[in-house]
């Protein structure tokens, strides 16, 4: 379907003048606030609508936890949220699922063709791990172990599972780009790394706000960081949480807490008297731990399973070297 009824495009005065494509789990959360506290730049209070993605489209994605996303696909709604941008501002749109779609390169080009195009790659095996925790701590991935769930990937995908569940496929960023390489031109596109996040910011966001068309002298602040990965303490408590059970009195989640959750989460728990969304939210958060590092010698074994090829083809597409991400 078409998102123009017209064979020229069409200037869509709300449209996006710059997208954030991705990839999932490479920094995307934090960089959203980050531009969204540029004076300069407008970012809807809606991360991820995803509309390129699945513009018009009737979703039915079959994996556990699917039904919980909700995205933009209709064209009116999208346009209304950039409705308040400021005259002159810049207006932007993060969304790691356009990385991924096949369709979303294309309706782009159609609908905003002048864009610009921005994507942080992040190592692959990086990249799946983060999401494979943030699947568990959801608590929708059925699989504890780690590289098991990797080999899941194809037949979880012909299954119809979304894409949270394709950690392999969404990691194979050569033919993702690719896609964005023969619709635009060079000039609208700019590709960072995960790690110049970390060891290059200032860099990074010189070099992003000019791409972006904005001053480059505002400095982000970078001290809070968003979405951090963690995982569940007691899984039996995360499983009360995301059922919503009813939390009144000793029944529902705060009978099972007192059950089979931690001492601390009981101690912390009982002293709260407030709405059941409240105190799930709460007992979520202290529900919490850092996850376990990959182990150094798994992540190398699981690049050279997956990636090593098309991360070749990658670095010959940026221009940078990613031998790095082979250690």
């Amino acid at each position: 379907m078409s998102l123009n009824s017209n064979s020229n495009p069409v200037d869509h005065g709300v449209a996006p003048d710059f997208v954030v494509i991705g990839c999932a789990k490479a920094g995307t959360t934090s960089l959203y606030h980050y531009l969204k506290g540029h004076p300069e730049i407008f970012m809807p209070g809606r991360k991820e609508p995803s509309f390129f993605a699945h513009a018009e489209e009737t979703l039915h994605f079959q994996g556990p936890g699917d039904g919980e996303w909700s995205f933009v696909t209709e064209t009116s709604a999208y346009d209304h949220l950039f409705a308040d941008a400021p005259d002159g501002s810049r207006r932007g749109d993060v969304s790691p699922r356009y990385l991924y779609f096949e369709k979303a390169s294309e309706r782009m080009k159609e609908r905003v063709p002048d864009v610009k195009i921005v994507a942080i790659l992040r190592h692959p095996v990086d990249r799946a791990y983060s999401h494979f925790l943030m699947n568990r701590s959801r608590g929708c991935e059925p699989e504890p172990d780690f590289s098991s769930a990797l080999e899941l990937w194809e037949s979880r995908r012909q299954k119809g599972w979304g894409w949270d569940w394709d950690y392999v496929g969404a990691g194979l960023y050569s033919h993702q780009l690719q896609r964005y390489l023969d619709r635009f031109s060079a000039d609208q596109i700019k590709v960072f790394l995960y790690d110049d996040l970390k060891v290059r910011q200032s860099q990074l966001f010189e070099e992003l706000f000019a791409h972006i068309g904005v001053s480059t002298g505002y400095v982000p602040d970078t001290s809070s960081r968003h979405r951090k990965a963690t995982v569940p303490s007691s899984y039996a408590v995360q499983a009360a949480v995301r059922n919503r059970l009813a939390v009144e009195g000793d029944s529902g989640l705060r009978r099972i807490i007192k059950r089979v959750a931690p001492a601390s989460v009981r101690r912390t728990a009982a002293r709260w008297r407030e709405s059941a969304a409240s105190f799930r939210a709460r007992v979520a958060a202290i529900n919490s731990r850092p996850p376990e590092e990959l182990d150094p010698h798994l992540r190398r074994s699981l690049f050279g399973r997956y990636f090593a090829e098309d991360v070749q083809r990658v670095a010959d597409l940026i221009g940078r070297d990613l031998t790095h991400w082979r250690a």
